[in-house]
C-alpha cells in the first residue's frame, strides 16, 4: 500500500492494519531462534502473537519450556501493547503517516477512540501508561519479597514475578509455568496481588482516574455514573460467580474441590471468578473431568460479559450488561425512558449495547458451528459441543482458559480461535464498522436525511 493511501484510511480500518502488522512483527520474531526452540515454527508463533497481542492467553506452546528469556520479553512487549490500549498506539502511528489535522479527522479519531473507551491521546495515553507501569511495579516487588519465595535465584524471581505481574495487570493469563499458578493456591500474596491487578487492569481507565481525582472527598456520589455503574457491576458479577461456583462445585460436582478445605474453596472461587473477566490464569485445575456443566455454564457468562469499557480485558463489557438489564427493567414496568441511578439513559447507547451483545452472540456461535465441523476430522480430536463452546467464548472474550482443547485441534481449528481473539479484542463493532466502510468506499460519502413512516411491530 502506498503512503497517499493511508491517508484514505479511516481510524478502525488503520486500527485492523496495524493490529495485522504487529503480529506479523511479533510472528517472525518469535520464531527465530535467539526467541524459542525449535519445536516453535511459524504457525506456533502466530498463534502466540495473536494470543498476546490480544491478551488472551490461549497457546499451544509451554511458555517456559520452548521460549528463550528474549522470546519472554517480547512476549511480555507484546501484552503491554495490547493491554495497554491497540487503538491509542494506532492513533500515534497515524499522526506519523496522515498528515494534516482537519477537524473532521481529530473528529473521528476522537469517537472512535471513545468507543475503545480511551478517551483521548497525548496526556490522557501518558497517565494510562503511569498507571499501568506503576500498579505493575508495585505488584511485581510484592510478588519478589513476599509471593515467589520458594524461588531461590534472584534473577529467576525477579522476573517470574514481572512478567507475572505484567500479565495480570494486562488480563492476558500467560505464565510462564505449564499449570499456571496452581502451586501457589495456599500463598495468600499471590492470590491477592494477581486478584488485585487483575481488578484494577480490568476497571478502565476512566474509572481509575476518576477514583483519583475524587480520592481527597472518598464520596461516592461525586463519581461519574459510569464510574459507579462500572464498580458494582464488577463486584456484583464476582460476588455471584464466586458464590456460584461455590455452590455448584460443592453440591453438584465433588471433583472440582476435591481434597481441599472451605477456606481453601473460597479463596479458588474467588480467584477463578475474578479470573474469569477476562484473565484465564488458574489456581485449580480446570477440565471437563474436574468441574460440572453448570460451573462451565458459570464461567462462560462471567467470560463473556467481561472487564470494562477502556480496560484491559475483553467481553461485552459490565456497562453493556447493565444497560441491557435496566433495559428490560424498563419494557417490564411498562415505562419509555431508561433510567439508571436517577440518570437517563439514550436510546443511542441501549441500542449499541443490544448491537455489541447480539453481534457477539452471533460471532461465538459461528465459532463453534465451525470448530464442531472439525471435531474429529483429520488431525483435530474429537470434543463434546460444551468444550468447544467454552473454547470459543474464552477466545472471543479474551480470557485465555482451555479445557485443553486448543493444543488439539487441528490448524483451521486453531485459526478460528486466532480470528476469534482478534475480532474479540479489537471490538465487534469497530471491525465490522472497517468493513463496511470498505464495502461502501465508492458510493457517496455524505448521508441524505431521509425520513420514513413509522409503523408497530410485535414482539
Amino acid at each position: 500500500m502506498r503512503p497517499d493511501h493511508y491517508k484514505k484510511l479511516t481510524v478502525p480500518q488503520f486500527t485492523v492494519i496495524t493490529g495485522f502488522l504487529i503480529i506479523a512483527f511479533g510472528t517472525f520474531i518469535l520464531a527465530t531462534p535467539i526467541c524459542s526452540s525449535s519445536d516453535v515454527g511459524l504457525w506456533e508463533a502466530f498463534f502466540t502473537a495473536t494470543s498476546a497481542v490480544t491478551v488472551t492467553g490461549l497457546s499451544i506452546i509451554d511458555i517456559g519450556r520452548d521460549l528463550t528469556i528474549v522470546g519472554q520479553i517480547i512476549l511480555a512487549t507484546m501484552l503491554l501493547i495490547g493491554g495497554l490500549g491497540l487503538m491509542a498506539i494506532t492513533t500515534f502511528l497515524q499522526g506519523f503517516v496522515v498528515t494534516g489535522t482537519e477537524l473532521r479527522c481529530r473528529l473521528d479519531r476522537g469517537k472512535t477512540l471513545d468507543e475503545f473507551g480511551v478517551g483521548g491521546v497525548g496526556r490522557t495515553f501518558r497517565g494510562i501508561a503511569l498507571t499501568a507501569a506503576t500498579l505493575i511495579i508495585i505488584g511485581a516487588i510484592i510478588l519478589y519479597y513476599f509471593g515467589f519465595t520458594d524461588i531461590n535465584n534472584s534473577a529467576e524471581r525477579f522476573w517470574a514475578s514481572l512478567f507475572h505481574s505484567i500479565s495480570a495487570y494486562n488480563n492476558a493469563g500467560f505464565g510462564l509455568w505449564s499449570n499456571s499458578l496452581q502451586d501457589y493456591r495456599t500463598n495468600g500474596v499471590v492470590n491477592t496481588v494477581i486478584i488485585m491487578l487483575i481488578i484494577l487492569g480490568g476497571l478502565g481507565w476512566r474509572v481509575t482516574s476518576d477514583i483519583w481525582s475524587n480520592r481527597k472527598s472518598l464520596k461516592i456520589r461525586n463519581l461519574s455514573l459510569h464510574t459507579r455503574l462500572v464498580i458494582r457491576t464488577s463486584f456484583i458479577l464476582i460476588a455471584i460467580g464466586t458464590l456460584g461456583l461455590m455452590l455448584t462445585e460443592s453440591i453438584v460436582n465433588g471433583n472440582f474441590f476435591s481434597g481441599i478445605d472451605f477456606q481453601e474453596r473460597f479463596v479458588s472461587s474467588l480467584f477463578e471468578s475474578v479470573s474469569a473477566r477476562t484473565a484465564g490464569f488458574t489456581n485449580i485445575p480446570i477440565s471437563i473431568e474436574t468441574i460440572s456443566d453448570s460451573g462451565l455454564l458459570l464461567l462462560m457468562t462471567l467470560m463473556f460479559i467481561g472487564a470494562s469499557p477502556g480496560g484491559t480485558g475483553g467481553g461485552i463489557k459490565t456497562t453493556t450488561i447493565a444497560a441491557l438489564m435496566a433495559a428490560t427493567r424498563t419494557t417490564l414496568r411498562g415505562q419509555n425512558d431508561v433510567v439508571i441511578r436517577n440518570r437517563q439513559i439514550s436510546d443511542k447507547v441501549v441500542l449499541k449495547a443490544v448491537g455489541i451483545t447480539v453481534a457477539s452472540l452471533l460471532f461465538v456461535l459461528v465459532m463453534a458451528l465451525l470448530l464442531s465441523m472439525t471435531s474429529g476430522h483429520g488431525n483435530s480430536a474429537s470434543f463434546s459441543f460444551l468444550e468447544m463452546l467454552f473454547t470459543c467464548v474464552s477466545a472471543f472474550a479474551t480470557v485465555g482458559f482451555d479445557l485443553g482443547v486448543t493444543k488439539q485441534l487441528g490448524h483451521f481449528g486453531q485459526f478460528v480461535l486466532v480470528v476469534g481473539m482478534f475480532v474479540g479484542r479489537l471490538g465487534i463493532l469497530l471491525l465490522l464498522s472497517s468493513i463496511w466502510q470498505v464495502i461502501n468506499s465508492g458510493r457517496l460519502k455524505h448521508q441524505t436525511r431521509v425520513g420514513y413512516p413509522h409503523e408497530d411491530l410485535y414482539v
